[in-house]
């Protein structure tokens, strides 16, 4: 057993797609979002969409960093990734504007102060600034804060986003075949939107990343920053401390801050990427939970996705292997291992999207294609050999 699967976790969400089967799928069932008619407006070229993410398990780290530090402005990185976790998914389905969203913050009154909650409100409105000054806007309708200490040990930050978009406009992924290429969208660096080097992490395989890369110390200082029911040998195993620092060309940065990097939010890229080549793009995928093996869900029939030309390891992903012992196969898993977007399209196009994605400081190339094929099967092929799911 995976040490993920170990800690009560599941890349793959195993038990929840066994418990929602039986849902209605949306008129589209490879979209990346589910979509169904325009019951708010009644347009029969319109649709809904309605998604919900958040910042998951990054908040505990958030929770470590403050209390360890009195930063109280690492929370607005969690109303980043909150934000950017819904956001992007519905960037997979073509949807650049006019998002509605409402936050869902759970908290334990005792350990978490007004002072937070004030931080991620607030931080949650000035990314929305942010992203206006790139033509997408997003229109804050408040949401729920509630305070649940018998619940939640320190905080949840969720929300919840809905549009309304037109037909004429959806990537369902319906036009994914043999013979695409795929552009994959690096998840680390420094996009021109961006203040400070992003480590890449995202909001995905947090529980891994925290108890793999930080030490016992944090196990004994905070306890309720894990289930204690869990084995002593799958929590906090690792060697650092929130303050260690990490060199990236010839920089420090903190362990905490890498760890802690805002989600990335592909936006204001994407929002250009969709203007221009909507015709031209086959599917798009966000590299989320279940990281590199994400594209085999919504793919529309038996193909071979081979991804033979992967970004460099990032340094935060082979600090949490280093620290993990996990193979690769694993890690591919449960991280996006340094590209978190992924477009299929043809090659004449992809060679334009990746100028484009450059100059937007976001380093963007061919990572693989596509294959005819009797099954749906992926291969990662890299320095590390070759990994078949």
């Amino acid at each position: 057993m995976s040490l993920y699967a170990k800690r009560g976790v599941s890349a793959q969400k195993e038990e929840v797609h066994q418990a929602i089967k039986n849902l209605e799928q949306g008129l589209y069932p490879y979209a990346f979002c589910k979509m169904y008619a325009d019951y708010l407006g009644g347009d029969e070229n319109f649709v809904n969409i309605s998604h919900a993410d958040g910042a998951g398990t990054k908040s505990i780290l958030a929770y470590l960093y403050w209390k360890e530090t009195g930063d109280v402005s690492v929370w607005k990185g969690i109303a980043q990734d909150a934000v950017a976790m819904n956001i992007d998914d519905l960037l997979c389905v073509g949807v650049t504007d006019n998002f509605l969203f409402s936050s869902t913050i759970d908290r334990n009154k005792n350990r978490i102060s007004g002072e937070v909650l004030e931080a991620i409100i607030n931080g949650t409105q000035e990314f929305f600034n942010d992203l206006k000054k790139f033509d997408i806007n997003i229109h804050y309708l408040g949401g729920e804060t509630a305070d649940v200490g018998d619940i939640v040990r320190t905080i949840a930050v969720n929300g919840t986003i809905t549009a309304r978009w037109q037909k004429n406009k959806l990537i369902t992924n319906d036009k994914i075949d043999a013979g695409n290429v795929i552009v994959g969208f690096a998840s680390f660096g420094k996009a021109v939107y961006e203040n400070t080097y992003n480590s890449g992490l995202g909001s995905n395989g947090l529980t891994s990343a925290r108890h793999d890369v930080l030490n016992k110390m944090h196990a004994e200082k905070y306890p309720e920053t894990f289930e204690n029911s869990l084995s002593d040998d799958v929590v906090y195993i690792g060697k650092n401390k929130l303050e260690d620092t990490l060199e990236i060309d010839n920089t420090k940065h903190t362990i905490g801050k890498l760890l802690l990097s805002p989600t990335r939010t592909y936006a204001p890229l994407m929002k250009v990427l969709l203007d221009e080549f909507y015709c031209e793009i086959n599917g798009i995928i966000h590299c989320s939970g279940g990281g590199q093996t994400k594209c085999m869900k919504y793919l529309p029939k038996p193909l071979q996705v081979v991804k033979n030309n992967l970004f460099d390891i990032p340094p935060i992903f082979k600090l949490i292997q280093e620290n993990s012992k996990a193979d690769f196969k694993e890690m591919y898993q449960v991280f996006n291992m340094g590209h978190r977007m992924e477009i299929f399209t043809n090659e004449k196009t992809a060679e334009q999207i990746i100028k484009i994605s450059n100059s937007f400081g976001i380093e963007a190339k061919i990572i693989g294609y596509t294959n005819s094929s009797e099954q749906k099967e992926l291969i990662l092929k890299g320095s590390f050999g070759e990994i078949c799911y």
